[in-house]
């Protein structure tokens, strides 16, 4: 007879895969007896968990309330265990990490990626997308964001660094419209703007508080790398991290503008309160605030020298 626990250990191992069939698999049991157990965890919940056709299988409104309360009680279980079973001293478990895009994918999707070659014991499942997340209801351990307020009921914040923002446009660009020489100038130039969640552009002092993005927006794209490309095309001036924009001003395809100074924003992890943070979670959060600064300072490095040498 299967206990409590590892009903809802199957129950989350259905919501993961998909299927019946899918978790009978990645648990070792036939699928009968994945729904004979999911059957008997609906009738000792007196609710009906899954909508099941023949082609299809999908959480019921019930099943999408039990799953949230059902993962974190898993988490903190699991915090436990490892707690007992390590001694404090090895991270065991699966991170789950929702990371900002561009940054995830250039610097801390590849951090976090080194954990289980220094953890074996450890594993790591990342999620990259700049979309707001309920971090209490969505299952991962940490998330990491970028700007602006950043704490809430529930959640507490650690910062592991500073991404600094400024002003970039190509040299056919400026050829084309010339450079801005003071902040009004930015009315009258196209802009690409960063549209994916929070949209990021630039205000300048005597459009701040008015609706809307300043100067014309032209274009606008979800993606940081592509609004990069853009501006190497000349299609409008764009905000960009400094990070990201180095290799193209060290190779002349784009051109930092002074007309505003740059703006610098917060890169905060974030984690659920709990009594017990499992040790994984506060493994990923020291690694992160140990190495981020200096990857990121090292990848700014070439624009800084190459506006150092202009100047």
């Amino acid at each position: 007879m299967l206990d409590s626990y590892s009903l809802s250990t199957i129950f989350l191992m259905c919501a993961d895969s998909g299927s019946f069939a899918a978790a009978g698999r990645r648990l070792n049991l036939s699928r009968s007896a994945v729904g004979k157990a999911i059957a008997k965890l609906e009738d000792d919940l007196g609710v009906r968990l899954f909508h099941r056709t023949t082609r299809h299988q999908g959480l019921t409104e019930d099943g999408h309330i039990y799953l949230e309360h059902a993962r974190r009680a898993q988490n903190e279980l699991e915090a436990v265990r490892e707690v007992f079973a390590s001694g404090r001293r090895s991270p065991t478990g699966i991170l789950r990490a929702a990371l900002p895009a561009a940054l995830g994918r250039h610097f801390i999707g590849p951090l976090l990626l080194q954990l289980p070659g220094l953890h074996p014991e450890m594993h790591v499942a990342l999620s990259l997308s700049d979309q707001p997340i309920d971090l209490l209801e969505s299952g991962f351990d940490l998330a990491v964001r970028i700007g602006a307020s950043l704490d809430s009921d529930g959640i507490l914040r650690r910062k592991i660094g500073t991404q600094a923002m400024s002003l970039y446009a190509g040299p056919s660009y400026l050829e084309r419209f010339g450079t801005p020489s003071n902040p009004a100038d930015l009315d009258h130039h196209h802009m690409v703007v960063y549209s994916r969640g929070r949209t990021l552009h630039w205000q300048t002092p005597h459009t701040k508080g008015k609706a809307g993005p300043e100067g014309t927006a032209r274009l606008q794209v979800d993606d940081l790398d592509l609004l990069a490309d853009t501006a190497v095309q000349g299609l409008g001036i764009v905000s960009l991290p400094q990070w990201l924009a180095a290799p193209h001003v060290a190779t002349g395809a784009l051109q930092r503008l002074s007309v505003l100074a740059p703006r610098s924003f917060d890169i905060a992890v974030l984690w659920p309160q709990s009594d017990i943070v499992p040790l994984r979670t506060r493994v990923a959060i020291d690694h992160l605030a140990a190495h981020l600064p200096a990857a990121m300072a090292l990848a700014a490095q070439p624009e800084n020298t190459v506006t150092t040498q202009r100047l």
